[in-house]
């Protein structure tokens, strides 16, 4: 039975939201990220995909940890933009930006874009390993659009000027349960929630 996994990040808001969307879930499992454990060398996220990236850092957290390791890389795609920023989407600005730089700049380059043509995505691909090898990756995505302003203090990275469909107020403007039923983030932990489960069913049956 799995009662505690590592999420690969020093991302407090991340690892904040994935125990949110875990409690939520009703699922009991300790949930630590990598500053409560020992450190470790992290490598490059050299892969040219979000599931690339994401087991590149889940494989390396069970490997150093010997917990199961849960691991995302998420990011925005701009359609005017041909999808990007996409993997680059935490180094848009250049390496060490912070995150209203990497907005600040995005929101620069589509300002001339008409309303109708700002259509974009969050992705996240999410992966679990365990430390016998075991690997299970998947995406989910959130549609919408950028505005041409920030707005809100909720969330973080581009959750500013970011307007999910159906949605009037930005990801920043969205209480943080609201946003976990929609996001992309919040889509992908339910998801393998449900595979952890099912993992810890008798002879993986639910």
């Amino acid at each position: 039975m799995i009662d505690t996994l590592v999420l690969a990040t020093h991302n407090a808001k991340k690892l904040r939201e994935l125990r949110r969307i875990a409690e939520a879930a009703g699922v009991g499992v300790r949930v630590l990220g990598l500053d409560d454990l020992p450190s470790y060398p992290e490598p490059a996220e050299t892969e040219r995909t979000f599931e690339g990236n994401a087991l590149i850092k889940a494989r390396a957290a069970a490997s150093a940890t010997g917990l199961p390791a849960l691991a995302d890389d998420s990011g925005i795609e701009v359609d005017v933009l041909n999808t990007m920023p996409g993997v680059r989407s935490a180094r848009w600005a250049g390496p060490g930006a912070s995150d209203a730089d990497n907005l600040d700049l995005l929101l620069r380059q589509i300002d001339d874009v008409p309303d109708a043509e700002r259509t974009a995505r969050f992705v996240c691909a999410m992966a679990l390993v365990l430390p016998d090898g075991t690997e299970h990756v998947l995406r989910a995505t959130m549609e919408g659009w950028l505005g041409r302003d920030k707005r809100g203090q909720n969330g973080f990275g581009y959750d500013p000027a970011f307007v999910a469909e159906g949605h009037a107020q930005t990801n920043g403007e969205l209480a943080p349960d609201a946003k976990d039923a929609i996001s992309h983030r919040g889509k992908a932990v339910r998801a393998m929630l449900a595979h952890l489960r099912g993992l810890d069913a008798p002879d993986g049956h639910r």
